[in-house]
């Protein structure tokens, strides 16, 4: 196999694993290649919501109300499912830590599949009333809360197993299945909505993707449940040293850490939001641009994503996770102000390189390497809360409610863009000042972040040992 992204062959078997010096090999690839198909199929569920948001539930979910009021109902359902996200970090996070990784993967990916086929079978607003946007909200809940657990897990998955050196380049295979889900999501909806009548598809067309949902979580279970748990958690039931309460001490021992990754995740995550569901409803119905255009653009950025992502990631492992994540930051900052005004030319080729540049570079600079950087920032105790929380709080903060708040700022500002482009400009600079603010980590010690272990661990174990000698060469200068 070929990594992508530096060229280099890669066995698909076995690589030895990093960190580790218990001397055994594991078939890292196909670790990493299950982890990107159960976020694939999670990612598929979760941003068909918002695709199908944005083109219908404002007429089949809130019918009575106004056009303007419909929209930003659905933009509302579409954020509360973010709300439970922080949730499902630390429920999921904290029997992650506790009980292991492979466990919560599982569950997280049934939850999130029973919730998504039952979405596709709702009835609408005209058949039940009032019932009709109360389910709907309530299976977006239970979205959001198997979304919150599952990403830390599947990030955990790749990462504990990687070899040394490599950490950048297969943790970000899971970020792959953002990318991919929105591809498979958004091909779907525009092979639907390019060969079905509009009342055919807000009658039944719209559920099709919904229902499809099942044959895939049965797919991701069947890989899922054929991988072994990580080596480093391993380690931890070995030595008896897991946390009681893991999102109580990763709070305590690591606040600088979540509070700089939460201001991370605001520029990609606003960015991804902003294009596949504010933009989507934006450009069809103020620009006037054609909906078979926007859906392949954004399918085309997803496919982009396959490329850019593991480059960046494999980048990340030669020259560090900050540069790369801080320069697409900055991209960001410049490329809010820019895409919509691009939007606007009309030009249909202006419009896909938009999407590709905003999505496949700035955007996937950051979530290429998100996976390692925030994974390096935490230790093996806590490390499943810590990426769960921090990671689900600031998509709270940033992509929950951005398609709600940038429809309401463009309705304040006359139909302009000046508010909402300071908004949106305003996020991205958030994650700029956040990763110039936090440290290198890509050359730091990472199974068990020894130091921390040895404090918890048993008197004359390997983890205490491993952990003095991580301090006697911090103190005679040594690389580790």
């Amino acid at each position: 196999m070929i990594d992508g992204a530096g060229g280099r062959a890669v066995s698909t078997t076995t690589e030895q694993l990093g960190g580790q010096d218990r001397g055994e090999e594991v078939p890292v690839a196909r670790i990493a290649a299950a982890s990107c198909i159960g976020t694939i199929i999670e990612a598929y569920d979760f941003v068909l919501y918002g695709t199908v948001a944005a083109l219908v539930f404002d007429k089949l979910f809130f019918p009575t109300a106004d056009p303007l009021v419909g929209t930003l109902a659905a933009f509302a359902t579409f954020g509360v499912g973010f709300v439970a996200r922080p949730i499902g970090g630390v429920l999921f996070g904290h029997f992650g830590d506790k009980v292991g990784r492979k466990s919560m993967l599982i569950l997280t990916l049934l939850i999130m599949g029973v919730a998504t086929v039952l979405i596709g079978c709702l009835p609408g607003y005209n058949s039940i009333g009032v019932a009709a946007p109360i389910l709907l909200v309530t299976l977006r809940l239970v979205q959001g809360l198997a979304l919150g657990g599952e990403w830390g897990g599947a990030v955990l998955m790749v990462t504990e197993h990687a070899p040394k050196g490599r950490r950048g380049f297969y943790g970000s295979w899971p970020q792959i299945g953002f990318g991919g889900g929105l591809l498979i999501s958004t091909v779907i909806i525009a092979i639907l909505t390019g060969t079905l009548s509009e009342s055919a598809f807000e009658s039944w067309g719209w559920r099709v993707p919904f229902v499809l949902s099942a044959l895939l979580v049965a797919v991701g279970l069947w890989v899922r449940l054929r991988i072994e748990e990580t080596p480093a958690f391993a380690r931890l039931q070995e030595e008896q040293s897991r946390a009681k309460l893991p999102a109580v001490e990763v709070v305590q021992k690591h606040p600088g850490e979540i509070l700089r990754a939460i201001g991370m995740r605001f520029s990609e995550n606003i960015t991804f939001y902003m294009l596949i569901v504010f933009a989507l409803s934006y450009g069809e119905e103020e620009l006037g641009i054609s909906q078979s255009t926007l859906l392949w653009a954004i399918a085309l950025s997803g496919a982009g994503s396959f490329i850019a992502i593991p480059f960046f990631g494999k980048l990340s492992d030669r020259v560090g996770r900050r540069p790369v994540y801080l320069w697409g930051a900055i991209g960001s900052v410049v490329l809010a102000i820019a895409f919509f005004p691009l939007l606007q030319t009309g030009s249909v080729v202006i419009i896909v390189l938009a999407f590709l540049v905003t999505m496949n570079v700035t955007h996937d600079a950051q979530y290429g390497v998100q996976a390692a950087y925030f994974s390096e920032l935490f230790s093996t105790r806590v490390r499943y809360s810590g990426l769960s929380i921090s990671a689900q709080v600031g998509g709270v903060l940033a992509g929950a409610f951005s398609p709600l708040i940038a429809t309401a700022l463009v309705a304040a500002d006359g139909g302009g863009l000046t508010y909402m482009t300071i908004y949106f400009a305003g996020m991205c600079a958030v994650s700029a000042v956040a990763a110039y603010l936090t440290p290198e980590t890509f050359r730091r010690p990472f199974s068990g972040q020894d130091e921390e272990l040895a404090d918890a661990a048993p008197r004359g174990s390997r983890f205490q040992r491993a952990g003095t000698e991580a301090r006697e060469a911090d103190r005679v200068g040594q690389p580790r």
